[in-house]
């Protein structure tokens, strides 16, 4: 596995690569949007393309009215079948008084061959009442599914957001969700902009509670999740879930502190029906839930849980393992990974030196790439052998973002800072 590095990007501003679907399905164009920095989505205004051939920069999206306050765009992941890219849009309406915010922002995507125009796929009402198959709050990282068909997020809520500043007793609580082609979903327009129509049907699939107890599988909050293999995963009795997504969650140990461990939410093929007493939409003093049929499993018990970077769970395309990062016995950030259906954890790296970024499999499963002691690396995952694939660089030069695999797997993207005379901006870069 022999890779040769080249920088793609040169002009004087940001180009912040996604933590994964960077790469145009026929591998032929790199998306990003133009951050300078971590966080800061709420004041950036464009998202952006670049052929991996030519070096040709492609505008994809341009906010309107954008302002320090909102309303921003940022983390483009394409779509794994089709050239649509897919991004977070803050509230159009944002400005001092209500700017981009976590429970403010919603999934906006982009036909390649169609730039500037926005297609609303999660729709967002915060409005009473609520509608069954939207949203009232904000998504976030949006992830597709192998198949292109169904997209994970996390998400934050609106109207519990406002009740917590007068009931201290709640709050808005990250959680996960799903939005898929189960029917367009019509929202009125109030001429506000705060509400939305979306394309897909979108459902928060995770439960959370204000005070979980000590020593149970209750969680504060669900986040940074990954779609389980590219077909689901093959249960113990061998039969197959087809569509499951493996998400981070935080519990309190016997001693009430916070750790966090890895789950699993089964889900059903029909996210439209609702349990019992438990309307997908919500009420205006509690938060929506998750459709009938999605079951939600804690499947490690570990004394430290997911420790290191912030990092999304990924498995290889069989589903057979989810990748996650903690901390080895001298204290080194290595990648682990543990069953769907949860038992023995496995150390996946073995290296003198914690991992410093997110990680994602090869697309055939064999490879896990990652940076680490300032290189891009990867590791065989069936021997645990590392490679080296860049020089170690300086602290203010070393990979960043990213280390996302092209769909065909003979390329790795990333950022790197790149300081010129005009100023100090992250580039992006492929290892070919």
């Amino acid at each position: 596995m022999n890779f040769t590095e080249h920088q793609l990007t040169f002009d004087t501003k940001g180009h912040t690569i996604h933590n994964n679907q960077a790469f145009s399905p026929s591998d032929e164009w790199l998306v990003y949007d133009t951050r300078n920095q971590d966080g800061g989505i709420g004041s950036t205004e464009a998202i952006e393309m670049v052929s991996l051939q030519t070096g040709e920069i492609r505008s994809l999206y341009k906010t309107e009215h954008q302002t320090e306050f909102g309303p921003g765009v940022g983390a483009a992941t394409f779509s794994p079948v089709k050239n649509r890219v897919l991004f977070i849009h803050g509230i159009r309406n944002a400005n001092q008084q209500k700017p981009y915010d976590f429970d403010r922002r919603t999934g906006v995507a982009i036909d390649t061959d169609q730039p500037g125009k926005a297609i609303f796929l999660d729709a967002r009402d915060v409005t009473p009442p609520f509608t069954p198959g939207a949203l009232r709050g904000g998504t976030h990282a949006h992830y597709w599914s192998a198949d292109g068909q169904w997209i994970s997020f996390t998400y934050n809520d609106y109207p519990i957001n406002q009740l917590s500043k007068t009931n201290p007793a709640v709050k808005d609580l990250r959680v996960v969700g799903v939005m898929a082609p189960l029917g367009k979903v019509n929202v009125a327009d109030d001429g506000s902009l705060e509400n939305n129509s979306g394309e897909l049907f979108s459902v928060v699939v995770t439960k959370a509670t204000e005070n979980p107890k000590p020593g149970s599988d209750e969680i504060d909050k669900a986040f940074d999740e990954g779609w389980i293999g590219s077909d689901g995963y093959v249960k113990p009795d061998g039969t197959r879930q087809k569509r499951a997504i493996a998400f981070q969650g935080n519990v309190r140990n016997k001693a009430g502190k916070t750790v966090t461990e890895i789950f699993v939410a089964d889900l059903p093929d029909d996210l439209t029906q609702a349990a019992d007493n438990q309307p997908l939409e919500g009420t205006e003093a509690t938060r929506p839930n998750p459709p009938k049929g999605v079951t939600q499993r804690r499947i490690t018990f570990t004394e430290h849980g997911a420790e290191g970077p912030r990092h999304w769970l990924r498995t290889p395309p069989d589903g057979s393992v989810i990748g996650f990062l903690a901390k080895d016995a001298a204290g080194t950030i290595q990648l682990f990974g543990v069953s769907p259906n949860g038992g023995a954890i496995r150390q996946l790296t073995q290296q003198p030196f914690s991992i410093q970024t997110t990680f994602n499999f090869s697309p055939d499963g064999r490879w896990v790439a990652y940076a680490a002691d300032n290189s891009v690396f990867v590791t065989e995952v069936a021997t645990g052998e590392f490679k080296r694939l860049t020089p170690r660089s300086s602290d203010d030069a070393k990979p960043r973002n990213g280390i996302v695999w092209s769909n065909k797997g003979n390329m790795i993207g990333y950022n790197r800072y790149v300081t010129t005379e005009k100023g100090r901006f992250l580039q992006l870069f492929v290892l070919k």
